[in-house]
């Protein structure tokens, strides 16, 4: 009786995120934007997006696959949807469905949690260093195109405290490779529960992989680097088909502006997403009617994924 009781409630749950993001998103104006894409375009848009869950998926898989051959691909893709839909109609920078990878290497496939964490934390520790190259890329850019001095809102020392944030996932893997374990260290200074503990067991497996499997540790990151251009790739291809005239570097700097919004803490970087764009590309000269018109061939891409993520989110949970 209980297990039913909570799935139902995991289930309504679910519906309400998905209420809230329709209500609260502008769909009238995003069928607008829409409207005004050719048909190509719109297949263009969305093949990209899905080459890019395959990717992210593949990357995942690797991982797994190294040390649990049973796992197959393809169900995992629905997972991966699943957790972009929770975190995306979640609190947080964009985390929050990860417990759903764990869940389901654990449920359908044997895996123990902590093996099944191990994994999600390495792929996690490459989404986030394919993420700090963009960045790299992203704040020179910005230095480049002269956005800081046109935007208050930003700071050079603001920008430097983020690169040393997403700076950590490389630094991280350097010193799993050479057996060194800063999260565990860290813990046992503090009261051993059975939680620390299942961390630094995670931590442990997670640098176990990367001194064992080192050639596939780099396939999965050269994965995870090609799942990040496909993004930036996505974000010139809607610049193009808006008929958004910029330079390289500006293209680059407006979606770092936009990458970065998504770092506070509300469901798909509500409003911050907007303004990111409107300042970025206003600094660049860009009518604020066009850069809103970005943000909603964004929004309609994260509503049509999240929606089926979350979907499937609340059919797949056991």
């Amino acid at each position: 009786m209980k297990k039913p009781f909570l799935r139902l409630i995991w289930i309504l749950l679910l519906i309400a995120l998905l209420y809230w993001a329709l209500k609260n998103a502008p769909l009238t104006e995003i069928w607008s934007t829409l409207s005004q894409l050719q048909l190509r375009q719109i297949a263009a848009l969305i093949g990209i997006n899905a080459g890019i869950y395959a990717l992210i998926t593949l990357r995942w898989w690797i991982i797994t696959h190294a040390n649990a051959k049973q796992v197959p691909y393809f169900p995992l893709l629905a997972v991966r949807v699943a957790v972009f839909g929770v975190s995306y109609f979640t609190l947080g920078p964009q985390v929050g469905g990860e417990p759903l990878q764990v869940l389901a290497l654990r449920h359908r496939y044997g895996l123990t949690y902590t093996r099944a964490t191990s994994t999600v934390v390495m792929d996690k520790l490459l989404e986030f260093l394919a993420n700090f190259i963009l960045l790299a890329f992203g704040l020179a850019a910005i230095t480049q195109t002269g956005f800081l001095s046109s935007n208050e809102g930003l700071s050079i020392a603001g920008l430097l405290g983020i690169l040393l944030l997403v700076a950590w996932p490389p630094i991280h893997i350097i010193l799993l490779r050479y057996g060194k374990h800063p999260v565990g260290a860290v813990l046992r200074l503090f009261a051993r529960t059975k939680f620390t503990r299942f961390i630094i067991a995670s931590e442990r497996l997670v640098g176990s992989f990367c001194q064992r499997h080192f050639k596939v540790l780099l396939a999965a990151a050269s994965i995870s680097l090609l799942a990040a251009l496909g993004m930036l790739a996505e974000y010139f291809m809607i610049a193009n088909f808006l008929q958004i005239e910029l330079s390289a570097a500006q293209t680059i700097a407006a979606w770092t502006a936009g990458w970065l919004s998504f770092l506070v803490p509300w469901p798909g970087g509500l409003g911050a997403l907007e303004a990111s764009q409107v300042f970025a590309l206003g600094a660049f000269g860009v009518s604020a009617a066009s850069a809103i018109g970005v943000t909603f061939l964004i929004r309609a891409r994260d509503l049509l994924i999240g929606g089926i993520g979350l979907l499937l989110a609340g059919r797949g949970v056991k």
